[in-house]
C-alpha cells in the first residue's frame, strides 16, 4: 500500500457536508441523500464542479493539502435498490465518480489533493444498525470497494459507520485490494458510539480483528462539543484517530433528523474548535465539515490554524 500525503505530519482540510450542502444552498434533489445521482447528467456534474472549485481555493489560500471524497456515500447495494439501480448501473456511477473527481482536481487544483473513494454505511448514519456479522459486511461492501478501488483512488473511507461489524468488513474488503482504508465513526452526545461503545474500544476491536489494517480512524456527525472530552483521554488507541469531520449543529442526530431548517453553527468558533484539537492532538491532521458545514466552515479551519 502507497504512503498517504496526509499523514506525513501536515494538516490537511476536507470539503464540508456536501448533501446538506447542495440541498439547503444550492437546490439539488438529490433523493435519500444520494449525490451520486448527479454524475447522471451534465448541469449535475456542472453542480458538483462548482462545489468542489471553492475548496480547491481554500487549500490553495491556506497552503493546505486537501483530502476530498468522491460523492459515493450511498452508491451501495441498499440504497442504489431504493434509487432504481441495479448493479451494473451502479458499478458505472461509482466509477464515474472516481473519474470524475480525479479528472476535476488535475484540472483544477494547484496543491495537493489525495482524493479518497467514499463508502457509507448500509442501513442509517445515525443510528447502530446495518450488517449483523463482518462477513455480511465485507460481502456487502465488496462491490462497491473493489469499483474505487480500480479506478485509481488514492485511498477508501467508510464516513459514518455506527458500529464495528461493518467497520472489520470494509477493511477486510479494502485489503483483499491493497488499497488504504479508513473508518469514521458516528458518535452521539456523549462521544460514543449508537450501540454505547466507547470509541477506544471500538477502534481497538476493529484493530484486532484485522490486523490493524486500517490507515487510520476518524470521527464525523458529530459536533466537537460531542467528542473532544473523548479525545483527551490517554487510551493508546486514541493515537489510531487522526482525521475529524465534525457537525455545524450542536443538536443531536434526532433533533437534526425532526428538523427543517439547515443549522450551521458559528463558522468562526467551529475553525477555532478543531484547530484547537489539532493544536492539543498533533496527530489530527485531517480537519474537516459534515452536516451544516460549508465552504466558511472549512476557511475557518484554515485560518486559525495559521493564527489568524
Amino acid at each position: 500500500m502507497s504512503e498517504l500525503a496526509q499523514l506525513d505530519g501536515s494538516v490537511f482540510v476536507t470539503d464540508g457536508g456536501i448533501e446538506t450542502d447542495l440541498i439547503f444552498h444550492r437546490g439539488a434533489d438529490i433523493p435519500e441523500f444520494a449525490s451520486f445521482v448527479l454524475h447522471e447528467n451534465a448541469a449535475g456534474e456542472a453542480m458538483l464542479r462548482d462545489y468542489f472549485v471553492d475548496y480547491f481555493r481554500v487549500g490553495a489560500d491556506a497552503g493546505l493539502g486537501l483530502v476530498l471524497e468522491t460523492a459515493t456515500w450511498r452508491a451501495s447495494r441498499d440504497w442504489g435498490v431504493k434509487l432504481g439501480y441495479d448493479a451494473g448501473r451502479l458499478r458505472s456511477v461509482n466509477q464515474r465518480a472516481a473519474e470524475f473527481m480525479l479528472a476535476l482536481c488535475a484540472a483544477e487544483s494547484a496543491g495537493i489533493v489525495v482524493v479518497s473513494g467514499c463508502v457509507g454505511p448500509r442501513g442509517d448514519a445515525y443510528s447502530d444498525v446495518g450488517p449483523a456479522s463482518a462477513d455480511e459486511a465485507l460481502t456487502y461492501h465488496r462491490p462497491q470497494v473493489e469499483v474505487l478501488a480500480d479506478s485509481g483512488v488514492a485511498l477508501l473511507t467508510a464516513l459514518t459507520l455506527t458500529n464495528v461489524n461493518e467497520a472489520i468488513g470494509f477493511v477486510r474488503a479494502a485489503s483483499e485490494r491493497s488499497v488504504p482504508a479508513v473508518v469514521s465513526f458516528t458518535v452521539e452526545t456523549d462521544g460514543r458510539l449508537p450501540s454505547g461503545m466507547g470509541l477506544a474500544e471500538a477502534i481497538e476491536t476493529v484493530d484486532a480483528e484485522t490486523d490493524a489494517a486500517a490507515a487510520y480512524f476518524m470521527i464525523n456527525c458529530a459536533h466537537p462539543d460531542h467528542f473532544t472530552h473523548v479525545l483527551t483521554g490517554s487510551d493508546p488507541a486514541l493515537g489510531r484517530v487522526r482525521g475529524i469531520r465534525a457537525n455545524a449543529s450542536r443538536q443531536s442526530h434526532v433533533e437534526l433528523d425532526n428538523s427543517t431548517e439547515l443549522d450551521d453553527g458559528d463558522p468562526t468558533e467551529f475553525g477555532g474548535q478543531l484547530a484547537a484539537l489539532h493544536a492539543a492532538r498533533g496527530q489530527l491532521s485531517v480537519l474537516g465539515g459534515c452536516c451544516g458545514t460549508d465552504v466558511r466552515h472549512i476557511a475557518a479551519i484554515a485560518a486559525a490554524h495559521r493564527g489568524g
